[in-house]
Formats: structure tokens, C-alpha cells, sequence
């Protein structure tokens, strides 16, 4: 069982049935699943993009990464309907754990000017996201193998009913909120 798994029993999860008194047990928020996403724009003109993306995307996340598709065809932006245009992957249980706290703890610290990280970003109902601007802040992507610098978008996903209450979660799982 991994080290944020064993911290979220035995700390977070009292700690959150403590403040918001809640009265079962199922009522306490976890973090569901954490969903990142890659966006290449510039796949439209290089098909050979995508496999550099999903090469790194899981090498960071330690699962398989799946291409995404044009939903819509958009003229001004060059694309058609089923085009390759970036990649995603979706963690839950234990990879899910281990990658938060490899973000929290050893990728994010590694940003230049660090300051922490937006507490606004909620959407309302309990869930985070999170834009990054470059993939070089991971251990596991080495300098000299990287093509182009890319940025990634990490989505949090909750069972909390609130922005307060998923902020909560997260701080208490190490999040390094900016004050």
C-alpha cells in the first residue's frame, strides 16, 4: 500500500470526519481518479507528435496513455473531425496515489519560482485542475530525449459535494496550496 494511501486512512480521512462531522464514514471525500491530459496542436501538421506525447505521458504516470480525437472539425485550426490531437490518462487506486504524490512532493517543488499552487481552481462541485507548463519537472523525462516542451493539464476528481470540503482533502494529502 503506498505511503499517501496509509496517510489518507489513518490522518486525512479523521481529520476531515472530524471538522465536517460527518455522520457515516461514506460521507468522507476521496479523491476518485486523477486524469491527465496532453494537448499537441501541432500533431495536425506531424502525425508523429502523438507517439512522442503518449511516450512521455506514460512514462509520468506509469500507465498507458490513449490518444484523443477531434471531436468536431474546425476550419480556422486546420482540424477535422477523428484527428489525433492530443493524449490522456486516467489513474485510480494505487497508481493514482503514487502519482500524486510524486507530483506533490518532487515534480511541482521543481517548478521555477515555485509559490504554490492556484486554490481557485475549483469547478464548483469538488473537483481540481491543474495546468503545468512544461514535462520536465518529472523525474522519469530526461532533458535530452525531449523534442518540444509541453505542458499538461492534471484533473482531480473528487466525491466531495463541495469546494471547500475537496480543498480540504487536498491539503490535508499534501497539496501545496499558494496563501
Amino acid at each position: 500500500m503506498s505511503r499517501l494511501r496509509e496517510m489518507y486512512k489513518n490522518e486525512v480521512a479523521p481529520a476531515l470526519m472530524k471538522k465536517f462531522e460527518y455522520k457515516s464514514v461514506m460521507q468522507i471525500p476521496k479523491i476518485d481518479k486523477v486524469v491527465i491530459n496532453v494537448g499537441a496542436g501541432e500533431a495536425k501538421e506531424n502525425s508523429k507528435v502523438i507517439d512522442a506525447v503518449i511516450e512521455d505521458l506514460t512514462k509520468i504516470a506509469g500507465q498507458r496513455a490513449v490518444p484523443t480525437y477531434a471531436k468536431k472539425s474546425v476550419a480556422n485550426f486546420k482540424v477535422r473531425q477523428g484527428m489525433k490531437i492530443g493524449a490522456k490518462v486516467t489513474l485510480r487506486g494505487e497508481r493514482m496515489y503514487e502519482f500524486i504524490d510524486k507530483l506533490f512532493n518532487f515534480a511541482l517543488p521543481r517548478v521555477r519560482d515555485f509559490k504554490g499552487i492556484n486554490p481557485e481552481a475549483f469547478d464548483g462541485r469538488g473537483n481540481y485542475a491543474l495546468g503545468l507548463k512544461e514535462q520536465l519537472i518529472f523525474p522519469e523525462i530526461e532533458y535530452e530525449k525531449v523534442d518540444k516542451v509541453r505542458g499538461m493539464d492534471i484533473c482531480f476528481v473528487t466525491t466531495a459535494p463541495t469546494d471547500e470540503e475537496a480543498k480540504e482533502l487536498l491539503t490535508l494529502m499534501g497539496a501545496p496550496f499558494a496563501n
